[in-house]
């Protein structure tokens, strides 16, 4: 019953022209007034933002806000992965046979997530993280791995809420969302990074240039609260052991490290 009211409800309330209206008065100079209460309600940290509070012109230059040169730093071992977010790591495990993760009990498909038969194969038996970014974190995607972009594509149309109750009841959110998915090959395999868009807004802005990728660096951004599915060619990396879901983490800290190819063990 709970699943079948939540889900009428965001249909209702989800169309086309509710999110246009949203997206519309975000960007809006009406919103900007809402920005100290949306600060304080979030508990925002104004001291690591690189304009002062009353600089931003509207509710969405203040959701898309930067950070003060420093504020982030990505870890320096040249192995290491980073988080590519603030955000909450809400669960890490192995895509099963059949190309399926299991996210609060329920199963999602990567086949479907990803939208192209030719990649799933790669990604069998990989490691999966979802990190979940509410409407308080920090909103700009930074590289978790060096690495050189070799596809790029945009899939879905509607946004369902991409929180703890959204991946519980939601309809298959993370496989069915609006979401930008950014394919990299690193030195030891494939990422697949897949950038899911929040309830009502699509916004999902793409901003590296050419098809290099440094560990550390922006990449896109977010408007408003969304999540970043993170998929892991099989045997590429190792995650940390100490990340025990649902985890608090910041961009530029360690989330594993890359593992060695066979054919390099034996060089």
């Amino acid at each position: 019953m709970i699943q079948s009211i939540y889900r009428l409800f965001i249909e209702l309330t989800n169309g086309k022209i509710t999110s246009g209206l949203i997206r519309k008065f975000a960007r809006s100079k009406a919103s900007r007034m809402f920005i100290p209460s949306f600060s304080k309600a979030y508990q925002i940290n104004q001291d690591e933002m690189e304009q002062k509070l009353e600089e931003f012109p509207t509710l969405h230059d203040f959701f898309t806000r930067r950070l003060k040169e420093g504020a982030r730093m990505p870890d320096i071992d040249p192995d290491s992965i980073i988080s590519p977010v603030d955000a909450v790591i809400e669960d890490i495990g192995i895509i099963e046979p059949g190309h399926i993760i299991t996210v609060k009990g329920k199963d999602y498909s990567i086949r479907e997530m990803l939208g192209k038969d030719e990649k799933i194969e790669k990604y069998t038996d990989g490691c999966y993280m979802i990190f979940y970014l509410s409407p308080s974190h920090y909103h700009r995607i930074h590289s978790p791995v060096t690495g050189r972009v070799i596809d790029q594509w945009t899939l879905g149309s509607k946004s369902y809420p991409v929180n703890k109750h959204g991946l519980k009841y939601g309809k298959n959110t993370l496989s069915k969302n609006y979401r930008t998915i950014t394919e990299v090959e690193h030195k030891t395999g494939l990422l697949s990074i897949v950038k899911v868009g929040a309830m009502f807004v699509n916004s999902i802005e793409v901003i590296h240039e050419g098809d290099q990728l440094v560990k550390g660096t922006e990449m896109a951004y977010f408007s408003f609260g969304s999540t970043v599915v993170l998929l892991f060619e099989k045997n590429s990396i190792q995650p940390l052991t100490s990340l025990k879901t649902p985890f608090d983490i910041k961009v530029g800290e360690k989330i594993g490290y890359l593992t060695r190819k066979k054919e390099d063990l034996k060089g």
